[in-house]
């Protein structure tokens, strides 16, 4: 076969699974000299990197490229996404593949020439038809970030591993060093997203399910005035209240969940309140008292005991799966922004979503001014000094409280200091990040926290007279009705028999979606089933989805 036709071929099987890639490369040039064929004792083709000297560089064994794959192969454990930086022969490619538990390969490789004339010299068919293989090509920081956090799926592939053709990337190290990095920045973010599902799944999964029937009621349709003040718990709240009294007839107030029981403690009542937590604690912020008239906003996935609590309760999508699908199958819900991770940055994405045009922040700190955690009269002020006794003071549980991070960075300056940890560096950049991409004019009351820098441009001011308003859409069935429903789609979902994307492939679109509802709650089973082949786990997963959706249809039919 000449090499003008094993490069169609080639190029004829990539074109199905990235036809983008396979335009550029058919634009590409495939004489430049990149490569020299040479084979193995054991007559295989090995593609050698031709230097300017004239002199070659083998990218694989020339005794026998097999047998390097496999034990190169082997020192993956546990890892099923496998990201292998140089194409090369694709021996260590052909060889994951033969791994069961290696669910998904992504090759990477720079120069698009140099990969246009291995396309002309090396048989990839096999390989590329394999729906397991995904190959980019000279791809930016960028493109590998997104691509990583679209395809890597801890849950349900387990762990991730790199592995590198040594004399491609020793050859030309520069790209592929940027490309690790990125890959580096991509788990770390990904891994932050998996925790935070591995602890919370199941919780998210449950409340979810158990809202349904609290969001089934009609609702009043809400507006919001122009002008926002939202109060976080941070410990600068305390010294704040006197501007918020000031201020409380200019502006809406919309208190955070943490923040409640401080205002009330100082006769401050809310216009509104909003919480996002999933976790059964979010209920001791209420303990103090809420006037029921007062409008609550709502996670779809909140404690359920947290909805009755109000006479006008509003529940929205967050960024879980699973509410995201109820809003398109089944009732309508605003989506509101909580992909900062706190209840703080989900106040300010409701209310310019909402349309205000000034938002006010107090209680901001995004740190621990002066060793303090939270101001007083909050859920954790009352908590430790109703557990104090004289062999643990309250003053030592706050330390504890402090403490339990180990990774405390302490920042001074001439007047005061603060402690800072990782999650709330984060918080306070998304927030930031946030205010670039909103409307309203974001508004920082001066605290003793982390300063927080805000981007503001007057340009993109939305002066529109049309006012948005809070509302929900007609339910297309009853409750119990899409309950019922939506388990019989869980348990019609196939057995999986064989790798991930394949399995995905065989999904209608349908039936993708309810998979995609699945993924926190697999994230918390995998917690404690680690080892678990795919297979198994969508059957642990089916199981503990349709029990708990069955146990409470059960407990409301009685």
């Amino acid at each position: 076969m000449d090499r003008a036709e094993l490069f169609d071929r080639n190029l004829l099987v990539l074109h199905g699974k990235s036809p983008e890639l396979c335009t550029k490369l058919s634009s590409s040039e495939t004489t430049r000299g990149y490569y020299k064929l040479m084979y193995s004792k054991n007559n295989l083709p090995v593609p050698a990197l031709q230097r300017l000297d004239g002199s070659l560089q083998p990218l694989h064994s020339l005794f026998d490229p097999y047998k390097e794959a496999e034990r190169i192969i082997k020192t993956v454990e546990k890892a099923g996404y496998l990201i292998i930086m140089g194409l090369g022969g694709g021996y260590f490619a052909k060889e994951a593949l033969k791994r069961p538990d290696i669910q998904s390969v992504l090759i990477i490789d720079f120069n698009l020439n140099a990969c246009a004339e291995l396309f002309s010299l090396i048989d990839y068919v096999s390989l590329l038809s394999d729906p397991r293989i995904s190959l980019l090509v000279e791809p930016s920081a960028e493109l590998i970030y997104h691509y990583l956090l679209e395809t890597y799926k801890p849950a349900l592939h387990g762990g991730i591993q790199v592995i590198s053709l040594r004399p491609r990337v020793d050859y030309d190290p520069e790209p592929f060093t940027e490309a690790s990095d990125m890959i580096r920045v991509s788990i770390e973010t990904i891994s932050e997203d998996y925790s935070v599902q591995a602890y919370f799944g199941k919780p998210w999964f449950s409340n979810t399910v158990r809202n349904i029937i609290n969001s089934e009621k009609h609702v009043h349709p809400f507006v919001m005035p122009q002008n926002v003040a939202i109060t976080a718990a941070g410990p600068s709240l305390e010294l704040q209240i006197q501007d918020i009294k000031r201020d409380r007839n200019e502006s809406f107030l919309l208190a955070t969940d943490t923040s409640l029981p401080a205002l009330l403690e100082h006769g401050i009542e809310p216009d509104g309140v909003i919480s996002i937590d999933c976790q059964h604690i979010s209920y001791y912020h209420f303990v103090p008292g809420k006037p029921k008239h007062i409008p609550l906003f709502l996670d779809l996935s909140s404690p359920p005991v947290l909805a009755n609590l109000s006479d006008n309760t509003y529940f929205f999508s967050g960024g879980h799966p699973f509410t995201q699908y109820i809003s398109h199958y089944w009732r309508s819900f605003p989506f509101v922004d909580t992909s900062g991770g706190n209840v703080t940055f989900a106040a300010v994405a409701l209310a310019d979503q909402l349309g205000a045009r000034k938002i006010t922040l107090y209680g901001v700190d995004f740190s621990y001014p002066e060793g303090e955690s939270y101001a007083r009269g909050t859920y954790i002020h009352k908590l430790f000094y109703n557990k104090q006794d004289r062999l643990h003071p309250a003053e030592a549980m706050f330390s504890g409280f402090l403490f339990r991070n180990s990774q405390l960075l302490k920042i001074s300056n001439a007047t005061t200091w603060r402690y800072e940890t990782k999650p709330l560096i984060n918080y306070r950049k998304k927030l930031e990040a946030l205010s670039e991409r909103i409307q309203a004019q974001l508004v920082i009351s001066e605290g003793k926290g982390a300063p927080i820098s805000v981007h503001h441009n007057v340009q993109k001011l939305n002066l529109s007279k049309i006012k948005p308003v809070f509302t929900v859409g007609a339910v297309s069935a009853s409750a119990k009705e899409f309950l019922y429903s939506y388990v019989e789609c869980i348990m019609g979902l196939p057995l999986c028999e064989t790798s991930l994307p394949q399995y995905i492939q065989q999904l209608s679109e349908y039936q993708r979606d309810i998979f995609t509802t699945l993924i926190p709650l697999a994230a918390f089973i995998r917690r404690t089933h680690q080892d678990i082949p795919l297979y198994r786990l969508i059957e642990i997963l089916k199981e503990i989805a349709s029990q708990e959706i069955n146990r409470f249809l059960s407990s409301i039919s009685r």
